[in-house]
């Protein structure tokens, strides 16, 4: 158990409750996208972590209406609504990963996405949504590429990504180890 991720995962809530981040004050007119980067052997600690917030959140700050959107589900769902789900999975048995990468790349195009996600995450409805399932998804979908489409879906409504991986405000290195990715319109949520 590393003792500085239990620090960092200690500082969560009172960020995700506190009227700064909520209201986007102090962000000088950028987005308020943030990022809880954390190492990739951490997911299950992360995971219990996220369910923790869920339950507390209402608690810490009656009212607060939060919505979680976990990226694998997301699209699961949105592949079995399109009844391409099964078909994916019998294309990668018979022809493997390239062919069922290229049959959903317009599927799952981060446009294309970035308009299920906003179905699936209201944020109107919502004063917070939290993104989990980055590690998950992956190669099926990059996460850098969602949040640059998702600039225009989000509103003034806060998002907090959890990325198991590394974010030094520039670039977002998925796992820690793959080709970094220049994404740098998003804060660190916690250092």
């Amino acid at each position: 158990m590393s003792d500085q991720l239990t620090a960092r995962l200690n500082r969560i809530l009172p960020k995700l409750t506190s009227d700064e981040l909520l209201s986007g004050s102090g962000l000088g007119n950028e987005i308020g996208f943030y990022v809880f980067d954390y190492p990739a052997e951490e997911e299950l600690r992360v995971r219990e972590h996220i369910q923790f917030l869920l339950d507390h959140l209402p608690k810490s700050k009656p009212g607060l209406r939060v919505k979680h959107v976990n990226l694998f589900d997301l699209v699961i769902d949105y592949l079995k609504s399109r009844n391409l789900l099964d078909r994916a999975i019998e294309m990668q048995r018979a022809q493997g990963d390239e062919a069922v990468f290229k049959a959903l790349s317009a599927p799952l195009h981060e446009s294309r996405l970035a308009q299920v996600f906003a179905d699936a995450a209201q944020p109107g409805q919502h004063d917070l949504v939290l993104v989990s399932g980055v590690g998950s998804v992956w190669p099926l979908l990059r996460s850098h590429a969602l949040l640059n489409n998702l600039h225009p879906v989000m509103g003034n409504t806060p998002l907090v990504m959890f990325y198991p991986g590394k974010y030094d405000q520039l670039t977002l290195q998925l796992f820690g180890i793959l080709e970094s990715r220049n994404y740098y319109r998003a804060f660190k949520l916690v250092p």
